[in-house]
């Protein structure tokens, strides 16, 4: 089973929209994913919960409450079926919770935003998973994801040349798009809208798919967004 954590402590980098596509994207692809929401908010919940019945199922964990009638290893059990665990971690993740969070972690997604309180959140939260989660720098476990990205502007190239002094790759850069919040209304992801509105994003979303799961070849724009037999053409876009 593959284990995917969406991490940064910093509120408001994009977590839930990486989390939820991630999850949205591997249902598509006729795999078994597990959405497990440790944020309070319960925004991958209430995604999952708008999710037209026509679509591929996603089986969601409410992971932030806690029910004291019953252990925190059945609550956080997932079905045996499961092919992927997508983790949306919350806010404020403490750095001695790190180690809990990123345990059997295939790989570790940091999300950040180009401004200059992102990306100091940003480099604490790389060297908390290097120092406090004993993550190794050169185990391809933890890959960085611009997001909300506009290219040509002082901002961005700022942030592109810091995470370049990480020493940990940028697996995506994603522009700030309206067809993130257009999916999320409705319940679904980027790769299951019309093609013709999301051409840019499914390309910019191929590499980091490519890092997530190398032996699954990420499908072209084209052919990842090719309504499925029987997809309600409203529902999309």
């Amino acid at each position: 089973m593959n284990r995917i954590v969406v991490l940064n402590p910093k509120g408001g980098s994009g977590k839930t929209t990486i989390a939820t596509n991630l999850a949205s994207y591997f249902a598509w692809r006729q795999q078994k994913p597990v959405l497990m929401d440790f944020d309070p908010q319960g925004s991958s919940l209430r995604w999952v919960r708008k999710r037209p019945a026509e679509f591929p199922p996603i089986h969601a964990v409410n992971a932030f409450e806690k029910d004291p009638r019953t252990t925190r290893t059945f609550q956080l059990r997932v079905p045996d079926f499961s092919t992927h665990v997508i983790v949306d971690t919350p806010a404020a993740v403490e750095a001695h919770e790190l180690p809990d969070l990123t345990r059997d972690a295939r790989k570790i997604i940091v999300p950040v935003l180009p401004s200059d309180i992102d990306i100091h959140a940003c480099s604490r939260c790389i060297r908390d998973l290097l120092l406090v989660a004993k993550v190794r720098r050169d185990g391809d476990r933890i890959g960085v994801v611009a997001n909300r990205i506009r290219r040509n502007t002082l901002t961005y190239q700022a942030l592109i040349r810091f995470l370049q002094t990480l020493g940990i790759p940028i697996v995506a850069t994603l522009r700030d798009s309206q067809n993130y919040l257009r999916a999320a209304e409705q319940g679904i992801g980027l790769h299951e809208m019309k093609s013709y509105l999301v051409r840019q994003d499914i390309e910019e979303w191929r590499p980091l798919i490519e890092w997530v799961e190398p032996s699954a070849a990420a499908p072209s724009a084209e052919a990842a967004t090719a309504p499925a037999a029987g997809e309600p053409q409203e529902l999309q876009g």
